[in-house]
């Protein structure tokens, strides 16, 4: 006789995102929202607010800027003033609601969206810092498709520092590729992200973590 057999299916990525901030997995006070270490380790969030508002105060007229998976916003908040209108973007309604009580600006908007099955905003630059690395394969190829619509893009990721085979999959969730010896790489199978020129912005090291951030610019088209 067969048994029916019932499979345990992996949670969505919203409510996997929502769990990690409801019981602050990531790190941080329980009474407040917070985005882990990469968000907040003063070494790596000084650097990446550097060379981006660097990026950023270089446009001829200010760029109007995507933040996808922006997160607590303890960075996106520093880059606010450098952007024509800065749109930031994440799956888990209770940060985006925290979000709009806590940082308001004339050019600054806010939006719970799903950056894998939603439309994005419009924009000139989209910023995606530590986000890719928490979703599988299938879903990083649906928002790479949707990166060809931006003219730049900035991507940081989380990676080993030794040589790697990139982009092994992984369920989405609180994890990461570091666990497997592996880390996203855009320009390789299965993503193949095709774009005009790829600039390495920096690179720095945790020291209570393994791996080393990584930050790339895409110039798309």
């Amino acid at each position: 006789m067969t048994k029916n057999i019932k499979i345990k299916k992996p949670w969505p990525t919203k409510d996997a995102m929502t769990q990690i901030y409801e019981k602050n997995l990531w790190g941080g006070d329980k009474s407040e929202f917070y985005s882990g270490l990469g968000s907040h380790h003063p070494e790596t969030v000084n650097l990446f607010i550097a060379v981006v508002s660097a990026f950023l105060k270089d446009f001829e007229a200010p760029p109007v800027v995507c933040d996808l998976g922006c997160g607590d916003f303890n960075i996106g908040k520093e880059l606010v003033k450098y952007s024509k209108n800065y749109i930031a973007i994440d799956i888990v309604p209770a940060v985006i609601t925290h979000n709009k009580k806590e940082f308001q600006a004339d050019n600054l908007e806010f939006y719970v969206l799903d950056i894998v099955t939603d439309v994005l905003p419009s924009g000139d630059c989209a910023i995606l810092r530590q986000v890719l690395q928490h979703l599988s394969n299938a879903e990083i190829k649906d928002v790479v498709e949707k990166l060809y619509d931006f003219k730049y893009v900035i991507l940081t990721e989380h990676i080993p520092e030794e040589d790697f085979e990139p982009n092994k999959d992984i369920i989405s969730g609180q994890g990461i590729r570091l666990k497997k010896q592996s880390g996203v790489n855009l320009s390789a199978s299965p993503f193949n992200f095709k774009v005009k020129e790829v600039k390495q912005l920096s690179s720095t090291g945790f020291r209570d973590l393994k791996g080393v951030l990584i930050t790339m610019l895409y110039e798309v088209y």
